[in-house]
Parts: structure tokens; C-alpha cells; sequence
């Protein structure tokens, strides 16, 4: 089948198919008479699992390494199992950080008085330079922890 069969069949678009295999992580098409690629069903399984590994957050190196274990019918499943924990910390560390950036968007959003007025903390936060991790302290008691003007 032509890229944009095989696209359609993947739900791989055909842009990233062509780049997989620029990077190597799909074999180089087959070429018609006429220079168009042609893909047959081992190429649309690598298709897949390469799609699959991507929508669970792996890397373009990490899939490389998931595909020769997927190869390599001799592998040790532990293996796979300690990539696999590698990125589910990897995957925590980004949540404790997207987490960490929602916590400190949300306590300016507090502090912003959102009404006429020009003065805005959020404005002066990101033109402070302060680190945006530095902000995340708790308030005091009985504060909003907000400064007020």
C-alpha cells in the first residue's frame, strides 16, 4: 500500500511516517517504478506499536530500544519492565512539575484582582525573573499570601 494508505490504516500521519524513517525507527520503503513508497504489514505492525509508544509518552530513543526488544524474540521481559519503570518515573517527575507550575499559576491567579485596575501580579511575576518555583511557598496564617499593593 502507498504512504497514504498505510497512514489511514496506522493513524500515523503520512509527514510522520516519513519521519520515522528519516531516524530510522521504520526501515526504508520500499520504492515503485515511479519513486512512490510502498509498505506492506509488517511495516504498518511497526507503524502501530511506534504509535502506541508515542501516545504512552515515549521517547524516539526509547521506542528505537522498545522495537529491538519487540525484534528480538529472546529478550528478557525484564528488560522491557525496566524501561518501562524508567519512564513511569520520568513520567512522575513531569506530573510533580506540571503540578508545581499549576499550584503557583493558580495562588497569582488568587492574587490578581482581575478588575481595572493596571497592576497585575501575574504581569509582575513573569517580568520579576523570580524563579516561578520560589513562589510556591504556603501563605501565612490568616494571609492569602497575596502582597498587596
Amino acid at each position: 500500500m502507498n504512504i497514504g494508505q498505510a497512514a489511514k490504516a496506522t493513524q500515523v500521519s503520512a509527514k510522520m511516517i516519513r519521519h520515522y524513517e528519516s531516524v530510522g525507527l521504520l526501515p526504508e520503503a520500499r520504492r515503485t517504478d515511479a519513486g512512490y513508497r510502498q509498505y506492506d504489514d509488517k511495516d504498518l505492525a511497526t507503524l502501530r506499536f511506534i504509535r502506541q509508544s508515542r501516545d504512552l509518552g515515549f521517547s524516539l530513543e526509547q521506542i528505537r530500544e522498545l522495537l529491538g526488544l519487540w525484534h528480538n524474540r529472546r529478550r528478557p521481559s525484564r528488560q522491557v519492565k525496566a524501561l518501562a519503570e524508567a519512564h513511569i518515573a520520568e513520567l512522575d517527575s513531569k506530573l510533580a512539575e506540571l503540578q508545581a507550575m499549576k499550584a503557583t499559576l493558580a495562588h497569582l491567579v488568587q492574587c490578581c484582582h482581575g478588575d481595572d485596575r493596571p497592576d497585575c501580579p501575574i504581569i509582575d511575576t513573569l517580568a520579576s525573573g523570580t524563579p516561578a518555583g520560589a513562589l510556591n511557598s504556603a501563605p501565612a496564617a490568616g494571609s492569602n499570601g497575596c502582597h498587596q499593593p
